[in-house]
């Protein structure tokens, strides 16, 4: 009986690791398999190198934050770690139902915290600490990106305008006695180096996918003491990239997730302070949700471009025969942002463009069922440890 708990044990961990790599691929390689830099497959593979890589090497503090610490004691019976496991799993079904990315952390999180809630072990301290994290993280990125959007983004933009040549990127020079890499005909250093920026940010957002959700999969097996810890972490790197290398295909072709809905550099921006929060949260133990610091991330970014765009000049031209163009300058150091005047640098297209990331009422509907789908693990995870004794 225990062998067969242990081997529903480990299936349900697969599955979980193989939907976060489908959904996390996305993500994390979406602009650049959208712009021509990687194929689905070299994505793939790169996603599936770099989790791995993430969770060996970070996530490790994540995977003892939810597997030992959290709940004091030793809780973490094999029934038990099924039934969070479960509700974990439940958690990405109804993401993928309601076209809503749900934290997986998050809901981890709320699963064994009903756990502690039944079982009278629950470390009150430390789940403080981790909610706390949850409410400084999202403003941190909101407020980053929004000075990026504010100041930044068009520049930026304007950097990252890759106009693919025909043919391929780099190719391999056989002139010498060792092949060495160069550029393709046609290709431009401009281009190869965007190229190179693009992979080499889905390589680091997948590193933090894998160091924050890692964890997710197999800290409940890794606390109960069915796998070490390296076993757990390599059990969860090969269901990622096992996800990453066949479901993910989908999520890369039509891109329909928050973060490759964007421009190019706005998937980037978004991608780098997200990365860079939920990176640093994993290397002090704390579980962190990408989702919702991505879309407070999308939000700002969306909120500093409209304040661009409408921001104008203190003083407008008091030549009659001025041009819109001129009525419209930027804005000057020493001039009020947000002045009553003109449109600001870009006109009603502008702000058309920044409208498209800063979506209030979608943006309230999606924070509310992230957050709600966590609280509804943790009744749920409540319930069922108080009236079963698994």
């Amino acid at each position: 009986m225990v062998s067969l708990l242990l081997l529903a044990g480990l299936v349900v961990a697969v599955f979980v690791g193989f939907n976060i790599g489908g959904s996390n691929t996305g993500v994390a390689f979406g602009p650049a398999v959208g712009s021509g830099a990687v194929g689905k497959l070299g994505a793939g593979v790169l996603m599936a190198g770099f989790a791995l890589l993430g969770g060996w090497t970070v996530g490790r503090r994540v995977v003892t934050t939810l597997g030992s610490n959290l709940v004091e004691g030793d809780p973490f019976t094999l029934g038990a770690s099924i039934g969070v496991l479960f509700f974990i799993g439940f958690a990405l079904f109804l993401s993928n139902v309601f076209g809503v990315p749900a934290s997986t952390s998050m809901t981890a999180v709320g699963a064994i915290a009903g756990l502690g809630l039944a079982t009278g072990r629950l470390n009150t301290g430390l789940l403080l600490e981790i909610v706390g994290w949850w409410l400084v993280a999202p403003v941190v990125g909101f407020w980053v990106s929004a000075l990026v959007g504010r100041y930044l983004y068009e520049d930026l933009a304007a950097s990252l305008a890759l106009k693919g040549s025909e043919g391929p990127t780099f190719v391999l020079d056989r002139a010498g006695a060792l092949p060495r890499p160069a550029l393709g005909e046609g290709t431009t250093r401009r281009e190869a180096t965007g190229t190179v920026v693009v992979v080499g940010i889905g390589c680091y957002m997948a590193f933090s996918a894998g160091a924050s959700n890692v964890a997710n999969a197999v800290a409940p097996l890794v606390g109960s003491g069915q796998l070490s810890m390296n076993a757990g972490i390599l059990l969860a790197g090969g269901a990622i990239g096992l996800g990453a290398l066949t479901i993910a295909r989908r999520t890369l072709e039509t891109m329909g997730n928050d973060l490759t809905q964007l421009p190019l550099a706005a998937a980037i921006v978004v991608a780098v302070v997200s990365a860079t929060l939920v990176t640093f949260l994993s290397a002090i133990g704390v579980p962190a949700s990408f989702v919702v610091i991505a879309t407070m991330s999308i939000v700002g970014l969306g909120w500093g471009r409209a304040t661009r765009a409408t921001g104008t000049t203190s003083s407008l031209p008091t030549d009659p025969a001025a041009s819109p163009a001129e009525i419209g300058a930027p804005v000057g150091a020493g001039d009020a942002p947000g002045a009553v005047g003109a449109p600001g640098p870009g006109g009603a297209a502008e702000v058309e463009a920044a409208a498209d990331l800063y979506r209030p009422g979608t943006t309230a509907r999606i924070v509310l069922l992230q957050n709600l789908v966590p609280g509804l693990a943790t009744l749920a995870a409540y319930g069922l440890f108080s009236v079963v004794p698994l």
